[in-house]
């Protein structure tokens, strides 16, 4: 393995949308930065896996549903 090829490894201060500070380890920035997040991943969605659903209103689904409804698959 090549030496000195790896970014630096250091901690940073995250700051969470309801003021909560969280410290992580990360390439990014440098020792003692702080990064203030726009979406709090704790509620988002794309973080806590809620809120999919499929909605059809007299879309896709129901067209293809009244094309196909005879046939057996």
């Amino acid at each position: 393995m090549k030496a000195d090829i790896h970014p630096e490894y250091h901690v940073i201060d995250v700051k969470m949308l309801d003021g909560t500070i969280v410290q992580m380890r990360t390439t990014w920035g440098a020792e003692g930065d702080v990064m203030t997040l726009d979406v709090d991943p704790s509620v988002h969605p794309a973080w806590t896996g809620g809120g999919a659903r499929l909605m059809d209103t007299g879309g896709r689904v129901t067209r293809f549903k009244k094309k196909f409804a005879g046939l057996d698959f």
